[in-house]
Order: C-alpha cells, then sequence, then structure tokens
C-alpha cells in the first residue's frame, strides 16, 4: 500500500475533477487521492463515486454537507489520513495551478531530509503562468510580509502546494489551527517552523486555473494580513494556548 496521500479539497470542481485524479494516478509512483467535498452543487462529489469503480482501493471521498473553507477541509482530510496511517500527506488544489507531476519532487524532499516541502512560485524568480499583475504583486508582497512578520525565511509561505510527514501533523495541534481561508496556509507552516521542523521549498510553475472559478476573495486577503500579526503575537505571548 503507498503511504502517500494527496488531499484534494473540492467545491464546484466537476470540470476539473476527472482530470485531475488521473493525472495523479498517471504518475510512475503510486499516490492515493482523498476528495474532500464541501457538499458540491455542481455535482463534484458523485462524479468522484463513479471514478472509484474506475480507481478501487485509491480514491476516497470525505463528504461535507456546507462550504466550511479551506482550512476545514485540509484539518478534516490530515485527521483523516493520520487514522489511515500514511506517512506523507500532500495538499493539492483540483484546478491544475499546481503541476500533478511536481509531487514526486515533493516526495523526494521530505525522502531526503525536509520534514514539511513547499512547491514554491518564488523561490527561483518568480514563476507564476497567467495571473494579471495586480495578483502577482498581492502574492508577493504578502509573502514579503510574512517573511517580515514571522522570520520565517520561506520565499512562498502562502504556497498551498505542500507534502507534511506524518510527525508535523502529529506535532501541530490540529484543533486549534484557527484559520481557514488564505492564512491557513501560513499557519501550518509557521507552527511548523516554531516547532523546529525542516521546511524544504521545491520551484515549480504555478498555472492559474482554466476552467472553475476561483476561491479568492478580499475576506481572505484581509485575514492574512490580520492573521499573521495574531500568530507572531500569541507565539510569544500566549505559548500555552498557541
Amino acid at each position: 500500500m503507498p503511504n502517500r496521500l494527496v488531499i484534494i479539497p473540492t467545491y464546484n470542481e466537476i470540470e476539473n475533477i476527472s482530470q485531475i485524479t488521473a493525472a495523479v494516478f498517471e504518475l510512475p509512483m503510486d499516490f492515493h487521492v482523498l476528495i474532500v467535498d464541501d457538499g458540491s452543487p455542481d455535482g463534484t462529489a458523485t462524479q468522484v463515486k463513479s471514478l472509484q469503480n474506475q480507481y478501487p482501493g485509491k480514491l476516497f471521498i470525505e463528504e461535507r454537507t456546507r462550504k466550511g473553507g479551506l482550512g476545514t477541509a485540509y484539518i478534516h482530510g490530515f485527521k483523516w489520513a493520520l487514522k489511515k496511517h500514511y506517512d506523507y500527506i500532500f495538499e493539492m488544489d483540483a484546478d491544475f495551478s499546481h503541476p500533478p507531476k511536481d509531487l514526486i519532487a515533493l516526495f523526494e524532499a521530505c525522502e531526503q531530509g525536509a520534514d514539511l516541502s513547499v512547491g514554491s512560485r518564488y523561490k527561483k524568480g518568480i514563476n507564476v503562468v497567467n495571473w494579471p499583475l495586480y495578483r502577482i504583486l498581492i502574492s508577493y508582497g504578502a509573502s514579503f510580509y510574512v517573511k517580515l512578520i514571522t522570520g520565517m525565511r520561506v520565499h512562498d509561505p502562502t504556497a498551498g502546494f505542500v507534502c507534511y510527514t506524518r510527525s508535523v501533523l502529529e506535532a501541530i495541534p490540529l484543533d486549534r489551527v484557527r484559520f481557514v481561508g488564505y492564512a491557513f496556509q501560513i499557519e501550518m507552516k509557521f507552527r511548523a517552523h516554531v516547532l523546529g521542523f525542516v521546511i524544504e521549498e521545491v520551484p515549480i510553475v504555478f498555472k492559474d486555473r482554466e476552467l472553475g472559478k476561483s476561491k479568492m476573495s478580499s475576506a481572505i486577503v484581509g485575514e492574512a494580513i490580520i492573521g499573521v500579526l495574531k500568530l507572531k503575537w500569541q507565539s510569544i505571548f500566549n505559548k500555552n494556548n498557541f
């Protein structure tokens, strides 16, 4: 049985879900896939269930009744993965913005000693395709801001293409992770950083989605700006509840 699980949260990803699962299963390394669907009204969950016949014992789905946010979907998936005893747990979007082939590079970085590997858009310049300039400026500026406030030397702290070793997810108190949007990715990396885990960045080329709609909003960005300050404050002055 592969000890690698890719968690893909979905909400209205009917246009991408068949292709993204096929792309993962076609890789020359074995991965299992867990879809965490938040009650997609477009039939995403139904499509996944039909695909399970094609990929028996490799494709799993957890259905939630409503849209609860990216962070809670991943926490749900992390807990599921730990119960099933996976050693390498990946985060990946359904829209092909994260190249499936780079799952192998993320795994190899952890296998070679990293506790957490990040598919980084900014380790080697700016490797983003099809984003308007304002989104690049927001994302790159957010990364600089996070590094400045937290002290993490991670070029792409908001990245959502990640491989966690089991030890990281077991050490982080998942029920205390408080952010659900853009800031969730920052919080998980910051918690790993505070705990002393080794974070390695793997350069990728990020390509904006071609099908479906982006889930980004001004509220999500606002959560991240304020959230980073709260995280840093709590890690220093409220360690018992961090």
